[in-house]
């Protein structure tokens, strides 16, 4: 096992608090952990579980039900999508959720509970009708919400409305966490839930990206 491989083995087992990784995996090259159904929803659900301890959750959903909310963001679900499909497992039971009441926004929240950010979450609406440019930048957001400004502060010095600022506000204080964890859940979500080899070209360039993310913001402090 090569310094990368060791690198990321040791990230998941952090993570996870789990040995999962085989025997083959120590003797060559391959993924990071075995590729049957059993053995990697065990580590998704042991992710899952090291996160809500960690962090917390912001929905009521149970660890099987935001398991779930991870293998379909791989999968290229888009949260309506994702949203029925819970609505489906909840029928046989989680806890005490009412599957009426899942919908796109409860699977956003716990997308961003899973430090899983789309692209699509950064990109600030222009708003209702107005067409034009959007009425802040996310950059400019993500830099003063990790000076630890209220959602008040933030749209004031925007000069836009506490709402819509609260909204990305959400997807800035994932992504401060996330590089703060050296985006270690994000990397073992995706080392888990896809075929790419750790090997790979994807995984360098987002382990790189992770890397540039944290020393943009290595100056900043933040408890979240």
């Amino acid at each position: 096992m090569d310094e990368k491989t060791a690198e990321l083995r040791d990230l998941f087992v952090e993570a996870t608090g789990s040995e999962t990784v085989t025997e083959r995996q120590e003797a060559e090259r391959g993924t990071l952990v075995d590729r049957d159904d059993e053995s990697v929803g065990e580590a998704v659900r042991n992710l899952v579980a090291a996160m809500r301890e960690r962090y917390g959750f912001s929905t009521p959903l149970g660890d099987a039900a935001y398991a779930l909310v991870a293998r379909a963001r791989f999968a290229d679900e888009g949260d309506e999508s994702i949203a029925a499909a819970l609505r489906d497992e909840l029928d046989d039971g989680d806890g005490d959720v009412d599957p009426d009441e899942i919908d796109a926004e409860t699977v956003r929240k716990a997308r961003l509970d899973l430090h899983l950010v789309r692209e699509s979450d950064r990109e600030v609406d222009a708003g209702g009708d107005r067409g034009g440019d959007p009425p802040f930048a996310y950059a400019d957001l993500k830099r003063l919400t990790a000076a630890g400004n209220s959602i008040v502060e933030c749209a004031e010095e925007l000069d836009a409305q506490p709402d819509a600022v609260a909204r990305y506000a959400a997807v800035a204080r994932t992504d401060i966490a996330s590089t703060r964890a050296n985006d270690r859940f994000r990397d073992a979500f995706r080392d888990l839930l896809t075929d790419a080899d750790i090997q790979g070209s994807l995984a360098s360039d987002a382990r790189e990206d992770g890397l540039r993310e944290a020393t943009e913001d290595i100056e900043t402090d933040v408890s979240l």
